[in-house]
């Protein structure tokens, strides 16, 4: 059995952002040279996550409009977590959106159903912030 690591690193210049990272996902999995296994990636960061969902527009306003109605970034002094930084909001939106995607590896590519991405989402940006790629197999 093989193994591969790599780091994928994010400076996102606005508070939240949906990044799509399939293509930096797809080229690991060809880095790596793995054609039957699993791949992991995760938000190596407690305001970020790593999702997979559809890639459309109106889906992304969704997300935000629905993210923001069950975490409120304001006011701020509504958590207890808020005092040096006022994330908690960022917080509970990577606790909804999920730490870490698992995805099968099958001849060589990502076992994805239609429509699937692989989805980077900022919830705290103005910082660098790394999301980890990890694969298994032969």
């Amino acid at each position: 059995m093989k193994s591969y690591r790599k780091e994928l690193w994010f400076e996102v210049p606005t508070r939240r952002a949906l990044i799509n990272i399939t293509r930096e996902v797809e080229q690991c999995l060809a880095e790596s040279k793995i054609a039957e296994g699993l791949l992991l990636c995760n938000a190596m960061h407690i305001t970020a996550s790593v999702f997979i969902n559809d890639d459309e527009s109106g889906l992304h306003h969704d997300y935000e409009v629905w993210l923001e109605k069950l975490a409120p970034h304001e006011p701020v002094s509504q958590y207890r977590h808020n005092g040096y930084e006022d994330n908690a909001d960022a917080h509970l939106k990577r606790q909804i959106m999920g730490r870490e995607v698992v995805v099968a590896v099958t001849e060589g590519r990502l076992d994805f159903g239609t429509w699937e991405q692989i989805f980077y989402g900022e919830f705290d940006g103005r910082r660098k912030k790394k999301v980890l790629v990890k694969i298994i197999g032969n």
